[in-house]
């Protein structure tokens, strides 16, 4: 069956034009159309908005399989009959291992299931979640090279790469006003402010429109000063200044990240979503804004993860929060074990690669936590990243396992004992005893209600209707352990 008459089969393709003047759900996973559409806010959580869409299907949005497929085949085919093979081993190896991959992800593009976004359209994120797919494998060969052959692999990528990493000084003077230096008494601020300063701002702003939530975007900020704080014995680029941690990273470029993501937000919560085909415009004004919009979420849905509602939710933030964190250390420690420069091209490609499929993976875990029974199942790109996660972890205890075992130092392994002594008490407080605690004081005044109603309906077989001072009586009674007379 073809992809238009599978859509047709099926309801709407996930990202696709709905038919106009209904409403449609946040570029819902296969098969939720079918469950859902018994009204425009029937199936609707309270946290989606609203979408309308006038049904336009374009040459933009149509399936091009067999268009791929034919300049695909016409590439393979000059390349086989008219091309000549070069005689260098090494550069026909890089040519084919590339020529495979664009293989793949042309397959991928075309082939594989659509995720939870369409804006701009979905093949661009069935690109990046082929990439995932390249980039996990990637890290699988290295996890299974030892420890030289891994760094000097990365020559074949660039030249320049698999020698040891300089000695640099990171902390140094950490006087925001230097007197002794009378040219420029505030050097060391200015040092400080580099490429990384609005490489922090702008991170933070797109993490912020990955998670949604200012609390739990707070938390990971802070949590990841504290980890620098905490492992600054084994990587010499976490030791900073005080107030680079508290001022620079956490109030400045975080906090003013989060900030302006915080009002992006509100902006899309309350932005209306209703979509016209570009035809149907008749300004060009209102063309141009629709180009523009083309690159704004089809719709919205506003996380509220609500932590302490339930054990599940609960261990599963605190799992985000982990893996968050746990992403950001691979990115220095990954450095520092495969030899990479940090301005090189590499560090900055990983970055872009997980800011493209970071909010991907989000919304899979949200709707897999908030809708378990539409989602039976973990989102393929949320599996992904999860794995990629882990992998690095891996490749960087098997690079380096000297750095990772190194002690921490004595005052901080109490305060990390503490925090975790205090987080199990309160999960164990919350979730377990204060549940028992309120279950036996439901289960208590069911009974309360059982006897009075019980002693009311003894009351009338005597032959009157027991007052007031009966139930006050009877209610004295119980509290002394003695049965209230009837």
């Amino acid at each position: 069956m073809r992809r238009g008459e599978r859509r047709g089969a099926e309801g709407p393709r996930p990202g696709s034009p709905v038919p106009g003047g209904k409403a449609s759900l946040e570029e819902p996973p296969d098969g939720a159309a079918a469950g859902r559409a018994s009204g425009p806010a029937a199936g609707r959580r309270s946290t989606e908005s609203e979408v309308y869409d006038d049904g336009t299907n374009t040459f933009f949005w149509r399936a091009h399989t067999l268009t791929v497929l034919f300049i695909l085949t016409c590439v393979l085919g000059y390349v086989t009959l008219l091309e000549e093979t070069p005689r260098d081993t090494a550069y026909n190896t890089k040519r084919g291992i590339v020529a495979s991959i664009l293989v793949f992800l042309c397959f991928g593009v075309t082939q594989a299931k659509d995720g939870p976004f369409s804006r701009p359209h979905p093949a661009y994120w069935r690109f990046w979640l082929c990439v995932s797919v390249v980039y996990e494998l990637f890290l699988i060969f290295i996890l299974f090279q030892t420890v030289q052959d891994g760094r000097q692999f990365l020559k074949y990528v660039d030249p320049r790469l698999g020698v040891p990493l300089p000695e640099r000084d990171y902390g140094g003077n950490c006087l925001i006003y230097d007197a002794d230096n009378k040219t420029d008494p505030f050097h060391n601020v200015w040092d400080k402010l580099d490429g990384f300063v609005p490489a922090h701002f702008i991170g933070w702003y797109l993490k912020t429109l990955m998670i949604r939530d200012w609390w739990m975007c707070t938390i990971v900020s802070v949590m990841f000063e504290f980890l620098e704080y905490s492992l600054e014995h084994q990587l010499p680029n976490f030791s900073e200044c005080w107030w680079d941690h508290w001022i620079m990273d956490v109030l400045v470029c975080n906090g003013l990240g989060i900030y302006c993501g915080m009002k992006t937000l509100e902006w899309l919560s309350l932005k209306t979503y209703k979509w016209q085909g570009l035809w149907n415009i008749p300004t060009y004004k209102g063309k141009m804004k629709r180009i523009v919009f083309q690159f704004t979420p089809y719709s919205w849905v506003r996380f509220e993860w609500k932590p302490a509602s339930s054990l599940r939710r609960w261990l599963a933030v605190c799992g985000i929060i982990l893996v968050f964190l746990l992403a950001e250390l691979n990115t220095f420690y990954l450095k520092f074990v495969l030899w990479l420069p940090p301005e090189h091209y590499l560090v900055l490609l990983r970055l872009v690669f997980f800011v493209n499929v970071g909010g991907v993976a989000m919304r899979e875990i949200y709707d897999f936590m908030d809708d378990p029974k539409l989602h039976k199942k973990l989102g393929q790109q949320a599996w992904l990243v999860a794995a990629i996660t882990v992998t690095e972890l891996l490749i960087v205890v098997k690079y380096d396992p000297h750095t990772l075992t190194l002690s921490l130092p004595f005052y901080i392994a109490q305060c990390w004992t503490l925090g975790s002594v205090l987080a199990l008490t309160w999960t164990v407080w919350r979730f377990f005893l204060r549940d028992i605690t309120l279950r036996y004081k439901e289960t208590r005044r069911q009974k309360q209600q059982s006897r009075d109603h019980q002693g009311r309906a003894d009351g009338s077989v005597d032959g009157r209707t027991p007052g007031p001072d009966d139930a006050s009586g009877s209610e004295e009674a119980d509290r002394e352990g003695v049965p209230a007379p009837h």
